[in-house]
Parts: structure tokens; sequence; C-alpha cells
């Protein structure tokens, strides 16, 4: 025998112009979970503030549960025992998410232009494209990335425009060493700034111990300042000795 389906109150914003993304999700929530769902929509700023000041709550969506509050999307996926992201804490998963694109992506151009995607053309491409996303999300904006980059680098302290200079720089080199062109400008620019890079970031944390986060991935990251800011100017440097060595410049 079936037992009857459980069911949950939900009150969401629902107006001809804008229609509140969470209560979209808390609503798939619900129904994924094997609630059936009495979806209220609010359909005016007066009937939200309402619904709000009656209820004694601060956002939309609400739902309840046999007449009990759940509260917020959040609040349901505590309910449902489900894990809610701290968008203060640190976190690894925008450089996991990049270097595992980039590397297919190197992989899939190799095998696009030779019909193997384990090649020394290959590890190349990698670490330019690499450096390609990496100067994307500098370029974003570029004000904030300075201001991140001017906590800890040893040139844009004492020369504020090379913060700003930095994304344009590796960008720069990246797409000359997808190309395989001008090696005389791509090398010097990617020793350059990779050596005063991993040199900045050594003192920061390995010598002066400091906590930072680090600006390799745009001005907004949480990505903590170490490890990943290292490898990514240690790629640069390996990238440019190693087209010094294989290119005879």
């Amino acid at each position: 025998m079936k037992s009857a389906p459980r069911s949950a109150v939900l009150h969401r914003m629902v107006m001809p112009g804008h229609t509140c993304p969470y209560g979209l999700k808390a609503r798939h929530l619900l129904r994924s979970r094997g609630y059936e769902v009495e979806d209220h929509h609010l359909a005016t700023r007066e009937e939200t503030d309402r619904f709000k000041a009656e209820h004694g709550v601060a956002t939309t969506p609400q739902t309840f549960i046999d007449g009990v509050r759940i509260g917020g999307y959040d609040d349901l996926r505590r309910f449902f025992g489900l894990r809610v992201a701290d968008p203060s804490a640190t976190t690894y998963r925008p450089v996991i998410a990049l270097f595992a694109m980039t590397a297919l992506m190197a992989m899939a151009a190799g095998y696009a232009a030779d019909g193997t995607v384990l090649s020394i053309r290959a590890g190349e491409w990698f670490v330019a494209f690499s450096m390609c996303a990496l100067a994307l999300l500098k370029l974003q904006n570029v004000e904030k990335f300075a201001t991140m980059f001017l906590n800890y680098d040893l040139l844009a302290a004492r020369w504020v425009p090379y913060a700003r200079i930095y994304p344009f720089a590796e960008g720069l080199a990246g797409v000359l060493m997808v190309a395989g062109a001008l090696h005389w400008v791509s090398v010097p620019v990617a020793l350059f700034i990779g050596t005063i890079g991993a040199a900045s970031v050594f003192k920061a944390v390995y010598l002066d111990r400091r906590e930072l986060k680090c600006a390799c991935v745009g001005g907004d990251s949480n990505v903590p300042l170490g490890f990943v800011s290292l490898t990514e100017n240690l790629m640069m440097i390996a990238m440019a000795i190693w087209m010094l060595l294989a290119y005879g410049m």
C-alpha cells in the first residue's frame, strides 16, 4: 500500500518581470524529494512585502511543511541534510575546474591537430591555454585583481601600474604561445612575470607566513594564496625555459 505523498507549501515571487530563481530551485528540490508542492505566487511587490511582514521574514521564497515554516532555500537544504555553501569559505574549486578544462582543451587540440591527446605540443598548449584562461578571469575586473595583487606582489608594491599591466601581459604571452608565434615576445614576458610572481608568493607565504587570498583567478577569489599561485608562476617559468631550449632562442 502506497503512503500518501508528502506535501509542502511554497510562497515565491513570480512577477511579470521577475521570477525568483531560488523559488524555482526550492520547488525543484521539494519535488525531487517526493513532495507535492502547493505553489503560491507572490505576483506584486506589495504582495511580497505584505507576506514578509505577516510572517516576520526578510526574504522569499519561504517553505512550510506540516504547518511549520522551514525557511528559505538554504534553510530547505539544511532541512534535507544537504550542504550549504559558505560564500566566505576558502576553496580550490575554481582552480581545479580551470586546469581540468584547459587540460581537456589541450588534449582536444592535440587530437584535432595530429590525432593524439598526449604529446609535447599538447603539453605546451595546456600551459598556454591555462595562461589565457587565468588572464581572462583577471581581465573581468582588472581593478579588483590589481587591489588584491598589490597585497603581495613585490614589483606592484613598488610600481602600482604593474598590477594593471600583469593580466594583459599574461594573456598576450599565452595567446602567442598557443599560436607558436613571436617567441621573442612571449618567452621574455612569461619569464619575467613568472619569476617576479614566484618570488612574491614565496616571500609572502613561506617566509612572511602571511594568510592572503590569491589573485590568480581574479579579484573575487576565495582561493588561498600559496601553492596554486606559485604553481601558476612556475608553469610560466618552465614554459619559457622549455621554449628557449626547444626553439633555439
